[in-house]
């Protein structure tokens, strides 16, 4: 109960933004059991399938750190209701369009506009005290898993309703994530105080897009290993994503239905994990430390997964991973905004979600390249990388900003 009481002791517009997390979660995972078929019905081939997904992230990499900036300068309401708005305008187009040419420029759209993630960090950093943090950062992380454990099951409601004429059924998913997007919108204008305290003057010019700071800020000691640690992350993880599809549906002999069965599994023990064990170990253990053995996990759940082509081995081993993969992103979120100050806040985390975009657009493309030749050695490339990657986040353990939270 002590655990549980530490969470209802953060501030109310944490929640609300917690609650608009977990629906803007659930508009963008909708998606995920149909953007595949859905590309396949206007006729695209598995590569110009791929772009899709690689558009979407490497529009959402371009435009996240220059909404995170626009943040600081407007204050992060206002662009936090652009960005949905932009979401909901995306998945109308997708829904109704009878070109896959605006298909893909839906996809783009919701890019350029879907970098609220950022933001809604953001706003935790405005409302917390760097000790409150981890365990906020992880529950805004719970948020998202909890939309992410429960959009697939919505999207195969979505496909079972009377489409509008000239919309397929699934297209429908489209725009019941539309719907989705707009309620969170609503919640976010009636609901969410402005929680910057004191906005910038902003200076329109070319630096504010910042895409000389996506690259240059490696350059900084420790923002800029962190900034690493998450394109490494997120690269290795991404890899692992794509190919479980195929390996569970080919190599298992599985079917969809089993397979959004194992995506709500996976995200019930990551809601779990996050809400009753986040806070105690965070507490306990050096940060850094934390990510290392997280990742390291990760990296050998990866290697042990096409050993053992069994459903009931592979479902034990999605649930340890689960289990894993609930700390990496959090911890670097909170370490992150303890690393930077009050009025770039928006910018640094917009560009860590930068990072995290980019290497969504690269994973799945290697990872494309990797099952055609066989579906066990992405498995193999991800465990190794990941790794290596838990081998660099342990030299984190000695910075400032990465021991326990007290």
């Amino acid at each position: 109960m002590r655990n549980l009481k530490g969470f209802f002791d953060l501030p109310l517009r944490f929640w609300i933004v917690a609650a608009i997390a977990f629906i803007n979660a659930v508009s963008f995972t909708i998606l995920i059991p149909i953007l595949y078929p859905y590309a396949k019905q206007f006729g695209l081939s598995d590569f110009q399938a791929s772009l899709l997904i690689s558009g979407f992230a490497i529009s959402q990499f371009l435009a996240t750190p220059i909404l995170g900036r626009f943040s600081d300068f407007w204050g992060r309401k206002p662009v936090l209701i652009i960005s949905l708005l932009g979401t909901v305008a995306a998945n109308l187009l997708a829904s109704f369009t009878p070109i896959v040419s605006l298909l893909f420029l839906a996809r783009i759209l919701d890019g350029l506009t879907g970098g609220n993630n950022s933001i809604a960090s953001a706003i935790v950093s405005d409302t917390t005290t760097p000790e409150e943090r981890p365990k906020a950062f992880g529950l805004l992380d719970a948020a998202f898993r909890l939309g992410f454990m429960t959009g697939p099951a919505i999207s195969y409601f979505a496909q079972s309703l009377p489409p509008f004429p000239g919309v397929s059924p699934l297209g429908m998913s489209f725009f019941v994530a539309a719907t989705i997007a707009a309620i969170a919108t609503g919640l976010t204008w009636v609901f969410l105080p402005e929680t910057l305290p004191q906005r910038q003057k902003i200076r329109i010019s070319w630096k504010i897009f910042g895409f000389g700071k996506i690259f240059t800020s490696i350059g900084r000691p420790i923002v800029g290993r962190l900034f690493l640690l998450t394109f490494f992350s997120g690269f290795t993880f991404t890899i692992f994503t794509f190919a479980l599809q195929p390996f569970f549906l080919n190599v298992l002999g599985r079917n969809a239905k089993e397979l959004a069965i194992l995506f709500t599994l996976v995200g019930v023990v990551g809601v779990i994990t996050q809400i009753f064990f986040t806070e105690p170990i965070t507490r306990r253990f050096n940060l850094a430390a934390i990510l290392c053995v997280t990742l390291a996990g990760r990296g050998i759940t990866f290697l042990l997964m096409p050993l053992f082509p069994s459903l009931t081995v592979f479902l034990l081993l999605g649930v340890l991973l689960s289990a894993f993969n609930a700390f990496p992103m959090p911890l670097i979120n909170a370490i992150l905004s303890v690393q930077s100050s009050d009025r770039e806040q928006g910018e640094i985390l917009g560009i860590n979600s930068s990072y995290l975009s980019i290497s969504n657009a690269i994973g799945p493309a290697i990872a494309g390249i990797l099952v055609s030749f066989s579906y066990v050695i992405p498995f193999w490339i991800a465990g190794f990388l990941t790794l290596l990657t838990a081998g660099f986040a342990l030299s984190l353990r000695g910075l400032v900003g990465c021991q326990k939270a007290s």
